[in-house]
Formats: C-alpha cells, structure tokens, sequence
C-alpha cells in the first residue's frame, strides 16, 4: 500500500473517535472568521511565499500556517495529497495544541519558541504519526506573528524539508516589506469597527494608551487589545508604521 494511501485509510478510521485520545478542538466559523481577517496580510504573504517555492518541488508536502495561539489559518499541499487532506481532519480553525491533539510540531515550537523537528514517533495522536513535521516561529517586521509547518512523510526529505522551511519566513518578510513600500492601490482593503477607527485616529494624533483609556473611559487593557488588533489587520508592528499605512489607504 502506497504512502498516501495509508494516510488515507488512518485519517478515515481515525477522524471520528480515537480511544484514549481527546476530540480534536476547532473554532467555531464566525470566530475562525474573525480571526483569518484580523491575520489577512499573514494569509496572503504565506500563499504568495508559497506559490514561488513549490514550483521547484517534486515530493510529498503540506504546509500549514497558524496564528500564534495555534490555530490552523491556512494551509497548502502537493497534489497527490488533495483526497488525503480532504479526509483528514485538518481543516483551517483547527487548534494545534497539545491539549487539542497531543504533542505535535507546532505545540513544540509554540512551547520552547524555536525551530522543532517532530519525527513520526514523537506526536502523540496517531493521525500524525505518519509525519516528518518542522515548524518554526513566524515574525512580520519586528511582531511574533504565528508558526510554520513543512511536513513530509519521507524520511528521506528530512533536509530538505527544513531547508524549505526556513526559505518561506524569508520570503514571507519579502512580502512584509514590498507591503509597506506598495501604493496604496496595492494595498489589501481593511475593515474596521467604529471603535478601532476612533483608537487609530487617537494613535495619529499622539495619544498614548493611558490617555486613550482616559478619554474613551475604557481600561488601559482594552486599548492595548484594539492596538494588537489594528496593527494586525495593517500587518505592522508599530504605531508610526500604522499610521503610515492608515494614511496610505485614506483611513486617516
């Protein structure tokens, strides 16, 4: 029986019940929504990097992308494993953490915050256990932004695996900065809620988080979440790049 085939028959056995082994935990859709806009411009850098890289690649692959909290925003595969991956269970808003689906690459990476390679035996749920996986931490510019995995199921390809993996952050801050430099006809659109335009207007004029928090009579917590919201959706990492791109696409 080939390798995928093999795959093909665990997942199917596997994806509804495993004894001993907790369900595996998924966001809900309007959560995993709200979460796939607010990570819009690391979505896009990631198929962009990958769209270049797996022209060059012949062999058995699947790339997924998470947020940093884990959660599967995006992935991408060779074509030999479509069916495979159609009847896994990975799917995007699925959470991978050691509680939601045992010991895995990216609860490793997410654990120790640097590079992990997780040979078949090491992941605790056998849907995985198939799998040679490395993933790594992702940054945008300067921000952590979520995690990266390369997974073969070819011992063989193990070098090269990693070596894939550390070409896409490269070419994902490629994307990072041609984001910044582009016009603003360029430019992904953005949606804001009322409250996140008035706290980027603030942020234009100067205000620091404890007078936003006093003007607006929020906590100090709160205007700091809206930050980290706002500079995600802008894909930047500070408040003189937010209102650059703010600026630039004629929010300000």
């Amino acid at each position: 029986m080939s390798s995928t085939s093999t795959l093909r028959k665990s997942w199917s056995e596997n994806e509804i019940y495993v004894p001993g082994i907790a369900p595996i935990q998924y966001l809900s859709k309007t959560n995993l929504d709200r979460i796939r806009k607010i990570n819009h411009f690391l979505i896009s850098a990631f198929q962009h990097s990958l769209s270049e890289i797996k022209e060059n690649l012949s062999s058995t692959y699947l790339f997924l992308l998470t947020d940093a909290d884990g959660v599967l925003l995006a992935m991408d595969y060779s074509c030999d494993l479509e069916q495979v991956v159609k009847q896994s269970p990975i799917r995007p808003g699925m959470v991978f953490t050691a509680t939601s689906c045992g010991v895995n690459a990216i609860s490793e990476t997410k654990d120790k915050q640097k590079p992990v390679l997780l040979p078949p035996e090491q992941h605790d749920h056998p849907l995985f256990q198939s799998w040679h996986c490395y993933a790594t931490p992702l940054s945008v510019g300067l921000q952590h932004a979520g995690y990266l995995d390369v997974s073969t199921i070819n011992a063989d390809m193990q070098s090269e695996l990693i070596a894939i993996a550390k070409l896409i952050p490269a070419h994902m801050q490629n994307c990072y900065q041609s984001h910044l430099a582009s016009p603003e006809t360029d430019q992904p659109s953005v949606e804001f809620t009322k409250r996140q335009l008035t706290i980027l207007k603030m942020i234009a004029r100067g205000l620091t988080v404890k007078a936003i928090a006093l003007k607006l009579k929020i906590k100090e917590c709160t205007v700091n979440h809206h930050k980290k919201v706002i500079f995600n959706k802008l894909g930047v990492q500070s408040s003189a790049e937010a209102v650059s791109i703010a600026s630039r696409l004629s929010y300000l």
